[in-house]
Order: structure tokens, then C-alpha cells, then sequence
């Protein structure tokens, strides 16, 4: 066991695997050799068989083993994320320079699209370039794409970010939000590629931030309309989550996970963002607890234009408890 260790730090340097081999070593021989320690710690857990207690030991040394490797797995697709969201950003401001009109008022779309061809050019083609006195500023976040959607959005007046790997829809929004921060955005609204939300009803959704009536706005298809054709499964979930949402943080919201939602721009770089997919109850928690106000309007939610759901049945629901959890608890 050793050896190995010793092996792989000469191929591959990594001290790590180098101590584990050589923990895994010790405990070996402690194990063949201690019989009187071994009686003595066999005698504490009070285990009889030294069998049974090596498969302990031994089944110990494992969990942790597994627990390490999670722990290392989960910080390196971190790592990448990161990575590969602050090169998009870079490259993208090197074209947009670094001089911003303090004098103009803007309102900042932040556009997640994966795989999104037939949708995202007539999404672009029916945005507004004005809401009252802010202008509209577009961010589309190919994550990822296989198909055309990067060059369909290159060809309207859009910021167009492309992620060379998938980070979820969550990802995708914060490499939006970096660049709404970085260029001073008054609102920034959140919207799907998909076509689901109605462009004649962004007015409304941002109206309470303009006239300083709440600093986040969320749209509620329970409030509106729910045409998106959701299984009675779906609609019993979100149901579910918002009701768990409202009984942890003392509000009455309908609809926690509807993606079309404005945000004060100011207030945006105060939340802590970590979440790569499940991002809608989050953004709600954190601005919860950081104190801004939190206001829900009615809104439509149409059926799909093109394409369906890319979220699981059972890992989606899975994930989105994971996170309202943590979320709070953090």
C-alpha cells in the first residue's frame, strides 16, 4: 500500500494520496501486529471479534475516504464554475470598456439561454429599448449551447456571454449579474429564453422598484395566469416548496420558483449567490434576510414556444429542498 503511495507521488506529486497510502499502511500493520492495543480498543467498543473490529475500522476509514472525495469533487466543479464564468465576463469587457453613464438610468435583462435557436431571436426582436426614463440593456448567457443560439443573439442589439461548459441556470444568472454590477445597472430583471414570460408585462414587474415601492419584485403565475400546461405533480411542488418558503421566513409569496423577477441593481452585490441550478428560491431567502423589501405581482406564464423542460422530476425537487435549506441556514 505504501509502495503504491510512494508510486503515485513520483507520477503525479500529489502529497495527498501519498499520506493516505501511508495512514492505510500504519493502521495495516498496527492491525496485524497490536494485538494487545487492538484487545485493549476492542475492549473499549466492547467488540470481541478483532475480525469486527478491523471491518469497523476499515469501514470507517472508507466513509471518510468518500466524504473527502465530495468534499473535493464539489470545491473543483466550484473552481471550474468561477473559472469559466469570470474568463466569459473578462472577454466581454474588454469589448465593452470600462466608461459607464452615471447620468442614464438602466434596466438590465439578464437572459439564461441553453439550447435556444427557435426562441431567443423573437424573445430579442420583442424587448422594449426603453421602460419610462431607463434604458434597456440586454445580457444573453449561452450556457453552454450546442445549436445556434449564440450566433441567433449576436445578431440583435444584446451583450451575448458564452460559457464553453453548462452551469445551470444559476451560473448563467450570476455571470449576468457580474456584468449588471460591474456596469452599474438601476434594475436587473431576470427572464426565460423560452418565451414563458410576457414581454408587454415587464412595465409592471418593475414598476414597484421604480417608484421605490420594494427592491424586489417576483413574479406569481398563482396571482396571474398559469397557462404553462405544468402536471398537477409540478404545480403540487411548487406549492410545497413556497409553502415551506413562507413558514421559515414569515411571508406569504405563491410562487417561489418563477424566474421572471426584478431586483434593485445596488442591492444585487449584497447577496451571497452559490447555487449553479437551483437558483429561484435563493435569490428569495437571501433577500429575505438581507432586508429588502419583497413585493409580488400577478403575471402570465405561457406554455413553452419550443423545447421542454430540461429539469428532472426527482432531482429538481431534491435539489430545490437542498437548497431552501441551506440557503436559511447559512
Amino acid at each position: 500500500m505504501f509502495l503504491w503511495g510512494i508510486n503515485r507521488y513520483r507520477t503525479t506529486f500529489s502529497r495527498t494520496e501519498l499520506s493516505v497510502s501511508f495512514l492505510i499502511a500504519v493502521g495495516l500493520l498496527f492491525l496485524a501486529f497490536g494485538r494487545g492495543i487492538a484487545s485493549i480498543i476492542g475492549e473499549f467498543f466492547n467488540v470481541d471479534s478483532r475480525f469486527v473490529l478491523v471491518q469497523i475500522v476499515v469501514n470507517v476509514v472508507f466513509i471518510l475516504l468518500i466524504l473527502y472525495i465530495i468534499t473535493k469533487v464539489s470545491n473543483t466543479q466550484a473552481t471550474i464554475g468561477n473559472l469559466t464564468r469570470n474568463l466569459s465576463v473578462q472577454q466581454i469587457q474588454r469589448g465593452l470598456g470600462n466608461l459607464v453613464d452615471e447620468n442614464e438610468k438602466t434596466i438590465y435583462i439578464i437572459i439564461p439561454a441553453y439550447n435556444k435557436e427557435s426562441t431567443i431571436g423573437s424573445l430579442l426582436e420583442e424587448l422594449p429599448n426603453k421602460i419610462k426614463e431607463y434604458a434597456i440593456r440586454t445580457v444573453v448567457v449561452s450556457d453552454g449551447s450546442e445549436d445556434m443560439t449564440t450566433q441567433i443573439a449576436r445578431e440583435y442589439d444584446a451583450i451575448v456571454i458564452e460559457h464553453p461548459i453548462n452551469q445551470g441556470q444559476g451560473g448563467a444568472l450570476k455571470t449576468g449579474f457580474q456584468i449588471a454590477i460591474s456596469r452599474s445597472a438601476d434594475i436587473v430583471v431576470t427572464m426565460d429564453a423560452d418565451g414563458q414570460h410576457p414581454i408587454k408585462q415587464l412595465p409592471n414587474l418593475v414598476t414597484p422598484i421604480i417608484t421605490d415601492t420594494a427592491d424586489y419584485v417576483v413574479g406569481s403565475r398563482h396571482r396571474g395566469k398559469d397557462q404553462s400546461g405544468n402536471s398537477l405533480t409540478r404545480q403540487s411542488g411548487i406549492w410545497v416548496f413556497t409553502w415551506i418558503i413562507n413558514r421559515l421566513l414569515k411571508t406569504d409569496i405563491t410562487d417561489c420558483t418563477n424566474g421572471y423577477r426584478a431586483i434593485r441593481g445596488t442591492e444585487l452585490s449584497n447577496l451571497t449567490l452559490s447555487e449553479e441550478r437551483f437558483s429561484a428560491p435563493e435569490l428569495i431567502i437571501e433577500s429575505k434576510k438581507n432586508g429588502l423589501r419583497i413585493q409580488e405581482i400577478p403575471v402570465t406564464i405561457r406554455e413553452r414556444k419550443a423545447g421542454e423542460t430540461k429539469k428532472p422530476k426527482l432531482g429538481y425537487a431534491i435539489g430545490l429542498i437542498r437548497t431552501i435549506i441551506t440557503t436559511w441556514i447559512r
